[in-house]
């Protein structure tokens, strides 16, 4: 019993002690958590987040500069198709011109026609017939310019026919070229149906000089040696012996009332640039917009 006493009384001793000194260690608590309060230096949360200023948003980059080459480049070749569109109507208006152009006589180098398109000669000679050849179908181009335009029933016979190529002796020399005499109507493609239209002595003609043509894209080839859908020069010449050499008969208002119809050529020259340079300068103008709009502006879509 005594012993038991004596425990109880060292632990509330030491209950009292410790008791005793807790506002001591609070106070030296406070006193260390003060000091270093106050020799930590205050954060300043506002520059730890980097924020654009509005000089990094005038900024423009590197790709930026390079992305205004699609509209810089898509200006330029509408340009660029300005100036050919004048270009083509000159030299239109340039070939329409030598058809006014007094007709020429036929130069003794017969290979200096070909830098001769669209010039009227003057051929003496005769036709010959038995190595006729027709070329089409073709839609009739009236004497005024117009083009009469086939398909419908009651335009059948006068808008859709052939040409009639024939090849012609000429008188001053041992040369044969090819004439296209005309367009004729489906009921007159066969020269039985014209007998009137098929002079046999020696004539005089005035003509345009033509080039041969290119087989055109999606175009069958030729159905026999007869009739031809494009001007074939090297197979025409190979199956009447004639020289590389074609010519247009002009109108002739005589020789239509029975034969083919003369004044069939067109200054067939394309001329899309008007379309080319819209297109061009309608993608300038929107890349343009676009470039501003996100590069300049960052205005997000």
């Amino acid at each position: 019993m005594l012993r038991f006493g004596t425990q109880l009384g060292r632990q509330a001793s030491c209950t009292k002690l410790r008791v005793s000194a807790m506002p001591a260690f609070g106070k030296t608590l406070q006193l260390v958590t003060r000091k270093m309060t106050q020799q930590r230096p205050p954060v300043d949360f506002t520059t730890s987040i980097r924020t654009k200023s509005a000089k990094d948003n005038e900024k423009i980059t590197g790709l930026g500069w390079f992305l205004l080459l699609i509209p810089a480049t898509t200006f330029g070749l509408g340009c660029w198709q300005v100036k050919r569109k004048i270009w083509k109507e000159q030299l239109i208006e340039e070939l329409n011109g030598q058809l006014s152009q007094p007709p020429a006589p036929l130069p003794e180098d017969l290979s200096d026609l070909s830098h001769m398109e669209y010039r009227l000669v003057k051929i003496r000679g005769r036709f010959l017939h038995d190595k006729e050849m027709r070329m089409g179908p073709r839609s009739l181009i009236r004497p005024d310019g117009v083009e009469t335009q086939g398909g419908l029933i009651s335009q059948r016979d006068s808008g859709n026919g052939y040409l009639i190529v024939t090849p012609f002796q000429l008188s001053d020399r041992n040369d044969i070229v090819l004439i296209n005499r005309g367009w004729v109507s489906r009921k007159q493609v066969e020269p039985e149906t014209r007998a009137l239209g098929q002079p046999k002595g020696e004539l005089e003609l005035t003509a345009v000089v033509r080039k041969g043509e290119a087989r055109p894209q999606f175009t069958p080839d030729h159905k026999d040696g007869k009739v031809y859908l494009y001007r074939d020069l090297t197979r025409m010449c190979a199956a009447t012996g004639a020289a590389p050499v074609f010519l247009d008969a002009t109108y002739d208002a005589k020789s239509a009332q029975h034969g083919p119809v003369g004044g069939q050529t067109r200054v067939t020259l394309r001329n899309d640039h008007l379309s080319y340079l819209i297109t061009w300068f309608s993608l300038s103008a929107a890349t343009s917009f676009l470039w501003y709009r996100q590069i300049v502006k960052r205005i997000p879509f």
